[in-house]
């Protein structure tokens, strides 16, 4: 048996502050404790000394001097390392967090600090009915971001900096999870294919969401377009260097929002951060196809990603149409009942994937792999030799492609055999000036080889293009999605494709929205308005038909068609290298990108990879590739932990499935990005 003064010994004193949520100041409460405590008991003892009556569920232990939640409640101090000097702060987990969406919407929610920011996103997702969490993240912007709105502030020119939509009642994740059914293949709201918006017989299954139908509308519908000044006094990257800068935000996933030094109330962007987008459904994803839309509209205005003049009108085109029908739809009732039973909808629906499962593998099932053979033009630059194309017999097998001097040569020794898998496919396309180009960087021992391939109309473009794609992932003609890429590469060149003036010539007047507003400053600045409403209303006339949520499809097919889609940008050193280089990240590929220049240098693909691994001490990345290739870098821009990261999370994306049932492994997750920190 102790004695009184043997305790007295092993026991000591506690000073814990209590953040009380409705009090200003924060009291301290000093307890006395012994080291075989576990730090659920140590709750306990405190709530009973603080003696108020309210719920104490969603409190917790938070260590200032170590950085790091008490959260294990069966492990004691001793375990846990805490002693007298230790300095414990008894605070909410969850806390109120502004979060600005891809369409510059501030939604206001009360969003878990203690939680790892994966599952804290999972958890924001699912108030906000965005499906596939996974593919976003939060990221704290830099000084620069907001910068230039501040001056805007002071003269309350730009009020939607303030418009937040306020889901403080929101349910947390401390009590029962959000229904499922919002999240389940059959019991998910359908959205109207014509306008987008939700059916309002279907918002009975929204009963554990705080987004009311009207809410809902808000974020799956598109804002209105910003005005020209706007839009010019927004920031924008003006390099790769700044690019490189824009990434270096990204909240680490697995840690919480409060290890990050993430303050309560304090405004983080919720965006988009892998360029992978898995089963994008009209059906369920209304305010997912949205917030996407509106990402992949703000990088075309912001230039975050370069486009032609041609493609700009298209992009121009599409959000004109897009904000019309937002406008018109908007003014619309809503409140007419879905005659559809929503038990008879959700079976038919999911009958349709039943069918739509089996579909797929019979065309998977082809043994004979298709080719293609054909006389296109070639050209190889070198310096100080202008562009001459050379025509050539072609045949593409396989992933690779064979050129002969003619047709009756193609039994012998080809010119030459380019193996396309791994290598760099982009377009070269002027539909007004009748060009259908492909640019191939194909990766070699010292570098890229750079070929230019010249087509003579629209169909064999497409039809060589999506081969050319393909076969840089490593899929034949014979993969199921060859067919959908043609027509995908034909309807954006249609797009494309000018039709007469003389109608555009009479609707210019009744362009009521300003044309400016719709492309980037720099080409706002190139034309007038009348010539640039003449040219959007004119790339208007291939869309105008089009139902909303296909007019947002459309648009963010058009954005992934671009070159630089996906490419996420990193300024590094390379080990061995005296000049610092730009990484580009993408969800198949690594890039090293000349900085001064910004053009590719070499190209690594991810199913190349072996192993890859950071020295924490000196923060370095060491990838090692097939063929005894070894790259090592240091990341300058940015923490080396958010690159590796970006591989780990592009790894584990490219394991989804749709057997999966829409389940996560969420520790595959944390083993692939998490490192050994």
């Amino acid at each position: 048996m102790l004695s009184s003064t043997d305790f007295a010994s092993a026991s000591w004193e506690l000073i814990v502050r209590v953040d009380r949520p409705n009090e200003e100041e924060q009291k301290d409460v000093t307890l006395r404790v012994a080291g075989d405590l576990h730090v659920g008991g140590l709750m306990l003892k405190l709530v009973e000394q603080i003696n108020i009556s309210q719920d104490w569920s969603d409190f917790a232990l938070w260590w200032e001097q170590k950085h790091c939640w008490l959260l294990k409640t069966h492990w004691t101090l001793d375990k846990y390392g805490v002693q007298a000097d230790a300095k414990l702060l008894f605070t909410p987990q969850h806390k109120m967090l502004r979060l600005r969406l891809p369409n510059v919407k501030t939604v206001r929610l009360r969003v878990s600090f203690s939680a790892v920011v994966f599952k804290a996103v999972s958890d924001i997702c699912k108030i906000l009915n965005i499906r596939r969490s996974e593919e976003l993240s939060l990221l704290k912007p830099s000084g620069d971001y907001f910068k230039k709105k501040k001056k805007k502030d002071k003269t309350n020119k730009e009020p939607i900096i303030e418009d937040i939509l306020n889901l403080e009642g929101s349910p947390t994740t401390s009590g029962p999870p959000v229904s499922p059914g919002l999240y389940s293949k059959t019991m998910t709201p359908t959205y109207d294919p014509i306008n987008g918006t939700l059916a309002s017989s279907t918002m009975t299954w929204f009963s554990d969401s705080p987004l009311t139908e009207q809410n809902c509308s808000i974020l799956a519908f598109s804002q209105p377009p910003q005005s020209p000044e706007a839009l010019a006094d927004m920031y924008q990257p003006r390099s790769l260097v700044d690019k490189a800068k824009l990434n270096a935000g990204w909240l680490d996933s697995s840690r919480s929002l409060m290890e990050q030094d993430i303050q309560e109330d304090e405004q983080l962007l919720l965006r988009f951060k892998y360029y992978t987008f898995f089963d994008l459904n009209p059906k369920y994803d209304a305010v997912r196809i949205n917030q996407l839309y509106e990402q992949a509209r703000w990088a075309i205005l912001l230039e975050e990603i370069d486009c032609t003049e041609e493609e700009m009108m298209i992009f121009a085109a599409l959000q004109y149409h897009i904000s019309k029908l937002s406008l018109s739809a908007e003014t619309q009732d809503f409140t007419h009942e879905s005659e559809v039973d929503e038990v008879e909808a959700a079976l038919s629906n999911l009958e349709v994937t039943l069918e739509g499962g089996k579909m797929d593998d019979t065309l998977e099932d082809i043994t004979d792999i298709p080719q293609l053979a054909d006389n296109l033009k070639l050209f190889r630059p070198k310096k100080l030799i202008l562009k001459a194309f050379k025509q050539y017999w072609f045949i593409f097998k396989d992933t690779s492609i064979t050129y002969f001097k003619n047709k009756e040569l193609e039994q012998g020794e080809p010119v030459e055999k380019l193996n396309l898998r791994g290598c760099e496919v982009v377009p070269d396309v002027n539909v007004a000036g009748r060009k259908f180009g492909i640019k191939l960087l194909i990766p070699v021992a010292d570098g890229m080889n750079e070929v230019y391939l010249r087509c003579d109309h629209e169909n064999q473009y497409a039809q060589w293009m999506a081969a050319c794609i393909l076969a840089s992932k490593g899929k034949t003609m014979a993969d199921s999605s060859y067919q959908p890429e043609v027509l995908n590469i034909l309807s954006f060149l249609r797009m494309k494709n000018r039709n007469s003036a003389s109608q555009v010539a009479s609707n210019i007047e009744t362009m009521d929205t300003n044309p400016e507003c719709f492309v980037s400053p720099r080409y706002a600045k190139k034309h007038k308005s009348k010539q640039l409403a003449a040219r959007i209303l004119e790339a208007h006339q291939n869309v105008a038909q089009m139902p909303l949520v296909e007019a947002k499809l459309r648009f963010i097919q058009a954005w992934q068609s671009l070159p630089e889609f996906g490419l996420t940008y990193y300024l590094v050193r390379f080990k061995g290298s005296k000049k610092d280089d730009i990484l580009g990240v993408s969800y198949n590929r690594l890039i090293r990108i000349d900085a001064t220049t910004g053009i590719p240098v070499t190209t690594w693909r991810f199913t190349n990879m072996k192993q890859w691994n950071v020295n924490w001490e000196i923060r370095q990345v060491a990838i090692e590739f097939d063929q005894n290739v070894f790259i090592a870098f240091t990341c300058l821009s940015a923490d080396c932990k958010i690159v590796h990261e970006y591989i780990g999370g592009y790894i584990f994306l490219s394991t989804r499935s749709k057997d999966q049932n829409e389940t996560l492994d969420e520790d595959l997750f944390h083993k692939l990005t998490g490192g050994q920190d």
